[in-house]
């Protein structure tokens, strides 16, 4: 018997052998390896949102950074810094506006109530349709 699970820190566990007498062998994923040219599309990309957006917000933010994160699309810190994942650039437009404004809300409401979801709904309405699909879309292909 052989099962393949993959955990949150991307530890891939094979388990050979019957349920009472397993081995387990543990590798790590590697990261995909994300250009410098792809990682300042990505940094335009979202300046370039975040300055149209936020003319409606009038939020302020610190740092804005791009990353290769494993699992998130986007993060937004008690410090007002934002974090976007370089695979914003493979999103449909729509997605990307939502990630965007998704983040630029945490700066004012740092939660999911529902006042947060009114101001998501302010500028991006069909913002539901738009979570289901980066629900089953993953960071990291």
């Amino acid at each position: 018997m052989k099962i393949l699970v993959k955990n949150k820190n991307g530890i891939l566990s094979f388990i050979f052998g019957k349920p009472k007498r397993s081995v387990v062998k543990r590798t790590r994923l590697k990261k995909s390896i994300v250009t410098p040219v792809e990682r300042e599309a990505a940094r335009a990309l979202v300046h370039a949102r975040l300055e149209h957006f936020n003319q409606h917000y009038n939020f302020s933010y610190n740092k804005v950074a791009i990353r290769n994160q494993k699992t998130r699309w986007g993060s937004c810190s008690n410090k007002g810094n934002l974090n976007f994942s370089v695979r914003i650039l493979m999103l449909t437009p729509e997605a990307q506006d939502y990630l965007v404004v998704h983040e630029l809300c945490h700066l004012k409401e740092f939660n999911h109530s529902q006042a947060f979801w009114d101001l998501v709904a302010q500028q991006v309405p069909e913002y539901k349709r738009i979570r289901q699909i980066l629900r089953y879309t993953a960071p990291i292909q």
